[in-house]
C-alpha cells in the first residue's frame, strides 16, 4: 500500500499519541444501577419513599457513589411480581446495569431472585423481606445481598417482649400473602416459645379496605390483637377496629405503624406498639439530621422505606470506596459489601454469613408529641426498648432454625386455636 507524504506524518503523530498516552483521557466508568419500585398503583407512595431515600443519598454525594458517577435507572413494577421480573430483565439486558435494587412485596423478592441467578447479576432487596431469600433458599441466589430485613426478624424479639408484658392470649390478623405469613409466624414462634398462646389467626386479603366482616370474629378472651397490615390497609384496620369498640391493645407488625402510614392515622392509634429496625423518632444525632434533611427536601417525615434505600446507597458507596473508586467486578463487590459494618441512620448494621443484616430491633410506641424542634404535635414512634444486634435466627441458632419450615399460613400450626 502506498501512502501520501501528507498521510505519513499524520499516521506517525497518531501512533505517537497512542503510544505515549497523550490522547483524550478515557471516560471514567459509570456505575449503572437499576431500581425497581411501584411508582404507580396501590403502592405508589411507598415507591416514592423508596426512590426519595436513595436519591437523597445520591444528591448529598454529588451524584456519585464511592467516587463513581452513577446512572440511576428507575423502573415501575406497580408492585406486581411478574412485571418486576420483566423490568429486571430489561435493566440487565438492555441497560447493562451492574446491579438491580428494590421491589416491595415479599412475593416480588421471591420472583426477582432467580433472575439475578440466571443473569449472574447482583440483586439487592432493600425492601422485600422474604425470609427464605437468605435462609433455606440462599444457596440458589449467589448474587443476592439484602440490606433490609427478613419478615420474621423483628418479630422474634417482639414475641418475647409481648410475653414480658404479661400477654397470655393473642389473636393475629395479617395480610394474606407471604409477608403476612412470615411476620405472623415469627411473632407466634417466639411468643409461644415463652409461654404465650395464639388462639386465632385471621387472614384478610392483601389490599383489603373493609374489615367489617373480620372484626366481629375476633375472640373476646384474647389479651390483645397482633396486626400485620401493608399499604392503605395499615391506616384502615386500627381505625375500623377502634370504631367497632375494641379497647384492648393492638400490637402492630413492622409496616402497620411505619411513618409511611402514621400521617393517615388519627389519635385512635396513640399507645399502639410495633417493632421494626427503624423509627424516625430515634434520638440519635445521625437520625435527627436525616429526618430534618429529608423533611426539608420532601416535605414529610421519612419512612422505613426511605431509610432502607438511603442506607442501601450508603452500603454501595462504602463498597466502591474500598474498591478504589472503581467497579471491582461482581464477585469482589459482593465479598467486600458482605464484610462491611456501617453506622447507618437506623444504627449499626453488618451482615451474617447468609448476607442478611444483623441490626437493632426497636419496640416503638405511637405517641403524639413534638420532636426535633418541630413546633407541632404529631404522631411519632417513640422507641421504648432496643434489642441490639438481632440476627434473622434470633436466639435459636442458625442450624436449629433452618431445620424448621419457612413460616407460612400453616406454620407454625395454630395449636391453641379452637
Amino acid at each position: 500500500m502506498r501512502f501520501s507524504r501528507l498521510a505519513t506524518p499524520l499516521l506517525f503523530g497518531t501512533a505517537l499519541t497512542l503510544a505515549t498516552g497523550l490522547g483524550a483521557p478515557a471516560k471514567a466508568e459509570e456505575l449503572r444501577l437499576g431500581f425497581i419500585a411501584p411508582m404507580t398503583g396501590l403502592f405508589a407512595q411507598v415507591g416514592k419513599d423508596m426512590n426519595d431515600g436513595f436519591q437523597m443519598y445520591l444528591d448529598e454525594h454529588g451524584g456519585k457513589l464511592g467516587g463513581m458517577d452513577v446512572k440511576f435507572i428507575v423502573e415501575d413494577d406497580q408492585a406486581k411480581p411478574d412485571l418486576g421480573v420483566t423490568k429486571a430483565k430489561k435493566l440487565i439486558l438492555n441497560d447493562k446495569v451492574h446491579m438491580f435494587i428494590g421491589g416491595v412485596l415479599a412475593s416480588t423478592g421471591y420472583a426477582l431472585a432467580p433472575v439475578s441467578t440466571a443473569e449472574k447479576t447482583i440483586y439487592i432487596p432493600s425492601i422485600p423481606a422474604s425470609d427464605d431469600l437468605t435462609q433455606r433458599e440462599a444457596g440458589k441466589f449467589p448474587y443476592l445481598i439484602r440490606t433490609g430485613w427478613t419478615s420474621s426478624q423483628p418479630n422474634h424479639p417482639y414475641g418475647q417482649w409481648a410475653c414480658d408484658q404479661g400477654y397470655k392470649k393473642i389473636v393475629t390478623v395479617g395480610a394474606d400473602y407471604a409477608f403476612g405469613y412470615e411476620q405472623v409466624g415469627g411473632f407466634q414462634k417466639s411468643f409461644e416459645d415463652c409461654g404465650g398462646k395464639v388462639i386465632q389467626k385471621i387472614w384478610p386479603p392483601l389490599g383489603n379496605k373493609d374489615f367489617g366482616p373480620f372484626i366481629p370474629t375476633i375472640k373476646a378472651d384474647a389479651d390483645a390483637v397482633f396486626s400485620l397490615m401493608v399499604g392503605p390497609m395499615a391506616a384502615q384496620f386500627p381505625k375500623q377496629l377502634r370504631a367497632a369498640g375494641y379497647k384492648k391493645p393492638i400490637l402492630g407488625g413492622g409496616t402497620s405503624y411505619d411513618e409511611f402510614a402514621l400521617p393517615f392515622m388519627g389519635d385512635e392509634v396513640a399507645g399502639d406498639v410495633s417493632a421494626l429496625q427503624y423509627s424516625a423518632a430515634l434520638t440519635t444525632p445521625k437520625n435527627e439530621a436525616f429526618v430534618k434533611a429529608y423533611r426539608t427536601k420532601y416535605g414529610k417525615v421519612p419512612s422505613y422505606f426511605s431509610e432502607s434505600n438511603y442506607t442501601t446507597a450508603q452500603f454501595i458507596d462504602e463498597t466502591i470506596k474500598k474498591s478504589g473508586g472503581k467497579w471491582p467486578g461482581t464477585e469482589e463487590f459482593l465479598k467486600t459489601m458482605a464484610s462491611l459494618k456501617i453506622d447507618a441512620v437506623r444504627g449499626p448494621v453488618s451482615f451474617d454469613d447468609m448476607r442478611n443484616p444483623v441490626q437493632n430491633i426497636y419496640i416503638k410506641k405511637v405517641e403524639k408529641k413534638k420532636m426535633f424542634g418541630y413546633d407541632k404535635d404529631e404522631l411519632w414512634n417513640t422507641v421504648i426498648k432496643t434489642y441490639p444486634n438481632v440476627s434473622q435466627f434470633w436466639t435459636y441458632g442458625k442450624e436449629a432454625f433452618l431445620k424448621q419450615p419457612v413460616y407460612s399460613r400453616d406454620f407454625p400450626p395454630c395449636k391453641f386455636c379452637e
